[in-house]
Parts: structure tokens; sequence; C-alpha cells
């Protein structure tokens, strides 16, 4: 059984088939205090008098669990101030057969993607796309033009992004696909260190666990704070990212990459000192050839990368 570092690589790798060329990265200025105030604002959502706001849950090979049935979870505890269920969720895949998502768990799609109802509210999560129809990518991009929120968790983003819709705006992923996405997607402006971003009906979610907060953040729009302060007690759930979209700082550079514990530049895990290589004077180990041949072909996107780290310093310092 695949553990969860390589489920997420499986995840990102599927994006390469997309054949987008490799740009330079496009990073996005810092915020100003003022429009960090802003954006931790959130956008009041319209609530259904009856509640029963659908919800699609977008399934796929792979699909890292607590991706979607973090926000399942979130959704499902929702009611209106009547006490009737704030959302009505369904699964959506390519077809009604069981699909295999992470820990070899099985899921039955309520829909298929020409059967399913009209979503206000889409949850994709990280999967394996590479064998997925283009009918979801169409659904996803139609269906999108009338939902409240079409939200993407961890390494969804990559499917996000494949539809098109994130092209120019700000979105981010799991911390260990940045440089991927980033090389993958350079018409997409990641935000490192971002717990989650939104933008329009859209919205992104960092690695996993983010997604619950995003999924309460989207509640909070519906709901009201105090709503879902009493959602995350009945959860027993501590996190706070919800009330900052910019709470990932932990993520926002890339690690120290040392000879004493050596991590893979492209994916962050482990690496494996026979596999390497030196750049600019310095020696990067990888956790395997392919992950070696990307970064050696995208290198303009880690000198960017370590270009912002080298401002965010600076700025620290001022």
């Amino acid at each position: 059984m695949m553990n969860r570092r390589e489920l997420l690589k499986r995840t990102t790798i599927a994006a390469l088939a997309t054949g987008i060329p490799s740009l330079a990265l496009a990073g996005v200025a810092a915020k100003t205090a003022g429009e960090k105030d802003a954006a931790s604002k959130p956008n009041p959502l319209p609530v259904p008098p009856d509640g029963m706001i659908p919800a699609a849950f977008v399934l796929g090979k792979l699909a890292e669990v607590l991706d979607f049935a973090g926000p399942l979870e979130v959704f499902a505890g929702a009611a209106t101030k009547t006490g009737k269920p704030l959302f009505a969720p369904y699964m959506v895949a390519a077809t009604k057969a069981p699909v295999t998502v992470g820990g070899n768990m099985k899921v039955m799609p309520d829909y298929t993607f020409k059967t399913a109802p009209a979503p206000k509210v889409i949850v994709i999560p990280a999967m394996d796309f590479s064998g997925e129809p283009q009918e979801m990518f169409d659904w996803i991009r139609t269906a999108s033009k009338n939902t409240d929120v079409t939200m993407s968790v961890c390494n969804g983003a990559f499917v996000l992004a494949k539809t098109g819709l994130l092209s120019g705006k700000p979105a981010v992923c799991h911390h260990g696909a940045f440089f991927r996405f980033s090389a993958i997607y350079p018409d997409v402006h990641l935000k490192r260190g971002a717990r989650f971003v939104e933008v329009g009906n859209l919205a992104s979610a960092g690695g996993i666990s983010s997604g619950i907060d995003l999924a309460i953040r989207v509640v909070q729009r519906y709901l009201g704070t105090d709503a879902v302060i009493d959602l995350a007690d009945g959860m027993e759930y501590q996190g706070k990212g919800w009330e900052n979209p910019d709470s990932n700082e932990a993520y926002a550079k890339l690690p120290n990459f040392t000879e004493e514990h050596p991590l893979c530049p492209v994916c962050l895990s482990e690496a494996d000192r026979s596999i390497n290589t030196t750049y600019k004077g310095k020696t990067y180990y990888f956790c395997a050839k392919n992950e070696k041949e990307f970064f050696e072909k995208h290198t303009t996107v880690f000198d960017q990368m370590l270009a912002e780290d080298a401002k965010q310093d600076a700025a620290k310092k001022q």
C-alpha cells in the first residue's frame, strides 16, 4: 500500500500529461496590511430558505481521503437557523462504478458527470487524474459558471488548473508540489504560505488538512462566524486556519537543502544520495531519477523560488 507521500506524488505527476510548457514562475507580490485584512474577511453568500445547497465531491482514482472527507464532515454538520441541513452533498465521478481512493477505500459515486444535478459548491481532492476523461474537466469548467464556490484541496489544484479556470489567478496546493505546480502551470500565481486562497467563486486549499479550514470558511460565508465556531466546537476541531488565509507561513519558503539530511528539491521528500546533480556549485539530491530530470529541465523555477525566499528574508530584516 502506498504511503501518503507516494500518493501525493502520484497525484502531481499526473499533471505532466497536460503538455503545458514551462515558463518563469509567476510570483505574487506581498500584500499590504490593508489587503491582508480585506482577504481575511469572508465574502457572504446567500442561504436558500430551505438550505440543501447541492455540493458535489469529485472523485477520481487514488483521491486523498481527507481532502474530500474533511470538507464533507464540515458540510454535513452545517445547518440553517431552522435546523435544516445547509448542504445536500453527493459524490460524482466518470462512472457509477466504485472508485478506489487512498488507503484502498472504495467509494460509490451517486452520479456521473452526465447525470449529476447542478452544484452550487464543488470540492476537488487530490487524485491521480491521468486516466480521467476530458469530461471531468469539462464538467468542472461548465458547472463552475453557476457555483457559489468551486474549491480544490491539496493537489486537487492540479485538476482545477487543468480546467483553465485558474489561469491568471492566485492559488495554492500542497507544499510538496510547489515546484511541479509552478513549472506545469506558470500562468497560475502560486501563493506559497497560504492556508487557502479565494478569488471570485474559486478557492484552493493547501495540503490535506487545509481543506477542513477552507470548508469551514465556506460555511462561514453562508452562516456567519458564530455558527462556524459552534460547528468547529462540535467537531472538536482546534485549528484556527479558517480565520486567516495566510496562516501557512511554515511553507512560505523552501527548506534548507543540507548534506546531513538531503531532501528532494522537487517534492521535498527524503532523497537518495545516489541520485544527484550539481547546480550552481551546490549538490542536490533526489528521491527518483525522474525528479532529477524534472529539476534539471526547470531550474528557472527553482531560481525564482529562491529569489522569492531571499526577498522575504530581506523584508524581515527591514
